[in-house]
């Protein structure tokens, strides 16, 4: 699937970053570095990355070793998205107290500020709320310099300042409410990225901006019409990327045929100079 990504035209390919996720719960579930160690080892030009990581049950100090090595095998195409992780299963399976959202959020903070000071430092000490890390060594430079590219998940405020201060990408899955329909849903990321484009301009940086398209009320590869339409609302609202998923033939979410990755394939030079 992965070299087949690649072989289609695809920019990046993700996995997502759980233990376990409630709605696929039960299904086969590889762990997430090692599955993109494997992947870097079959393509050769697409970034690979984490859609997103979670501080729910990652320390940031064995995770940088393990983002560094990623890059160095796949030649430099690691690439991060890290997101404050959310309450399922992910959250209780090492019998962690599951955090209210503005712990989640100080939680993230803190991850990506060790975790950066990790991947582009030596010998780093930390003693945080969270997170602590003892003349933390960094054996394998990333190839990417100063480090792979961080891309945060982010609604909120604080988070949409972390994003504009310390990522190189931030990724939204737009408004929560799908039962509200289209013209909502494409309203509210509206809204979202109005925001963003404030906080980035306040911080002085731009920002690649991500859109998790299937996070609307349709399957972006339901038909080769809708994820047409998808990707010029995004880009009419000054996205750069979108991401969409595999289809799961019968599945409980992303239920298409697998044969509609190569339907939207053959418009993907279409979509992007439209």
């Amino acid at each position: 699937m992965w070299r087949r990504g690649e072989e289609l035209g695809f920019d990046h390919l993700w996995t997502y970053d759980h233990l376990t996720w409630d709605p696929l719960a039960g299904t086969p579930w590889g762990a997430t570095l090692p599955t993109l160690v494997a992947a870097a080892g079959v393509t050769s030009r697409v970034g690979l990355g984490t859609w997103v990581a979670s501080p729910n049950f990652r320390h940031p100090v064995p995770f940088a070793r393990e983002l560094a090595a990623l890059d160095d095998v796949s030649g430099g195409r690691a690439l991060l998205g890290i997101g404050a992780g959310g309450t399922g299963h992910d959250a209780r399976v090492l019998g962690a107290e599951v955090l209210p959202p503005a712990d989640r959020a100080a939680r993230l903070e803190e991850f990506v500020d060790v975790l950066d000071r990790v991947l582009v430092g030596d010998h780093v000490s930390v003693e945080g709320r969270f997170y602590t890390a003892v003349d933390a060594r960094t054996t394998i430079p990333c190839v990417q310099r100063p480090r792979v590219p961080f891309v945060v998940a982010a609604n909120g405020p604080r988070l949409m300042r972390l994003a504009a201060r310390s990522g190189q990408g931030w990724v939204t899955t737009g408004p929560g409410r799908r039962e509200d329909g289209e013209t909502a849903w494409w309203s509210g990321v509206r809204d979202l990225t109005e925001r963003f484009g404030e906080t980035a301009a306040q911080a002085g940086r731009e920002v690649d901006r991500m859109l998790s398209i299937d996070s609307a009320p349709r399957f972006a590869l339901a038909s080769v019409g809708v994820f047409t339409d998808y990707v010029g609302r995004a880009r009419e609202l000054g996205f750069t990327d979108v991401v969409t998923h595999w289809p799961i033939p019968g599945g409980p979410v992303y239920d298409a045929p697998e044969a509609m990755v190569e339907a939207v394939a053959a418009v993907l030079d279409e979509v992007r100079g439209s």
